[in-house]
């Protein structure tokens, strides 16, 4: 037999009796891979929810278009009530402000202004939708900008903003909680806050993000909106489309220029506003939640460490009540390298077993978060690979002194052992 097939045996010897240790113990090695499973269990979950989350947010911030970035009076993320206060002092973006951007930012494609009231209620027919419908008044490029695309019907014509009139585009899903398949809604009349307005379309489905529905709406031009609801207290957001990705950067300095000036922002004061993009959202999300995984990692860390120290103890405990185990083996002709590969395979076993059931446990957890915002599963593979090459590093590193201890008994004292 060739040395390496030798090897082979040797190590698959040393893999059986590994096995069968574990499965005679039964509660004892449930007990101590449990706490590898914890530590990795928690890293997972954590990191499986935080790539849900943020899939979510690119999936529903993508919803700006491309090339498009959204002004408002608040900021995408607030990090604390002190924060909120904060903002709430600002001035409201006005539309005229609005209007000047629309007029000045030579570099923008097209320049959206829209205002929202949520909570609403829709009624046909005596049919009415739960108090979660949004009513947005949006001048025409705003469609542009929302990248709403009209699937039956027609758009606003520029006579339906310049006179105010009450025309609405509806979300599919407004169009699924009012009407029957069997009616289409076109030239239907619905009635919002008192006010008739009268359907001329319906938009492409545009699906869920974040735990909403983003087709739960009705759009409205912006002048009807102010003649309904008034100027006095609502901020306007601004939503500016750039001529190509190449001039996202200019085109958005350009409008904070225009924007400051229109406001009266004194120069060196910080803008009184805020303002985001797709990529910069995802790019302050990862910031957001970067503590969060720096504090899972060391918590973690500390449980993998308490786990690898009861490794380390019930393995030694192994050695002690195997003694004469041992010694027979070593009678007959085992060598210190097939013991110690016996129970270093041992203790890596243990770990790998509980890193196994940590990363299941952590996926399914983690994509629960999924479930409840309606979007895909998320499976974080590169973590995954990292828990089970740190539990592989935990059986290893503290596997190898009772390993050590079990390899260098003398077989004449380990058989004379009661």
């Amino acid at each position: 037999m060739s040395k390496i097939a030798m090897e082979l045996a040797n190590f698959r010897e040393s893999l059986q009796m590994a096995l069968s240790a574990v499965r005679t113990s039964k509660l004892r090695s449930i007990l101590t891979l449990l706490g590898i499973a914890v530590g990795v269990f928690s890293i997972i979950s954590v990191m499986t929810a935080v790539g849900v989350l943020k899939n979510s947010i690119e999936e529903g911030m993508m919803q700006l278009g491309a090339n498009t970035f959204q002004v408002q009076k608040f900021p995408a993320f607030n990090t604390g009530p002190d924060d909120r206060r904060r903002f709430r002092n600002r001035k409201d973006i006005t539309i005229e402000q609005a209007e000047a951007v629309q007029e000045r930012a030579t570099l923008a494609e097209a320049v959206g202004i829209e205002v929202w009231s949520f909570g609403k209620v829709f009624v046909w027919r005596g049919q009415k939708t739960n108090p979660n419908m949004q009513v947005g008044g949006e001048n025409l490029e705003g469609l542009v900008t929302n990248d709403w695309v009209v699937d039956v019907g027609r758009s606003f014509s520029p006579q339906d903003v310049d006179e105010g009139r009450k025309v609405m585009i509806l979300g599919q899903a407004a169009v699924e909680k009012l009407f029957p398949p069997s009616i289409s809604p076109i030239g239907e009349e619905i009635r919002v806050d008192g006010t008739i307005y009268q359907v001329i379309g319906v938009f492409a489905k545009k699906g869920g993000a974040l735990g909403g529905n983003q087709d739960l709406f009705g759009a409205i031009p912006i002048t009807t909106y102010m003649a309904k609801y008034g100027k006095a207290n609502r901020s306007v957001n601004i939503m500016v489309k750039a001529r190509s990705k190449e001039l996202l950067d200019d085109t958005i300095e350009q409008v904070r220029s225009v924007l400051r000036a229109a406001r009266k922002v004194d120069p060196g004061a910080e803008d009184d506003f805020a303002y985001y993009s797709n990529d910069s959202l995802i790019k302050q999300f990862n910031e957001f939640t970067l503590y969060l995984r720096m504090g899972v990692l060391l918590v973690s860390s500390i449980a993998l460490l308490a786990a690898g120290v009861g490794i380390m103890n019930i393995m030694l405990v192994s050695v002690t009540e195997r003694t004469r185990e041992i010694g027979i083996r070593k009678a007959i002709g085992a060598l210190r390298k097939d013991i110690l590969a016996q129970f270093m395979i041992e203790a890596i076993i243990l770990s790998e077993i509980g890193g196994v059931l940590g990363v299941a446990a952590g996926i399914l957890t983690g994509n629960i978060v999924g479930v409840l915002l309606e979007v895909p599963a998320v499976i974080p593979w590169d973590w995954a690979a990292i828990g089970i090459i740190v539990c592989s590093f935990v059986g290893l590193l503290f596997g190898v002194y009772p390993a050590w201890k079990a390899a260098n008994l003398d077989p004449i004292e380990a058989l004379r052992y009661e």
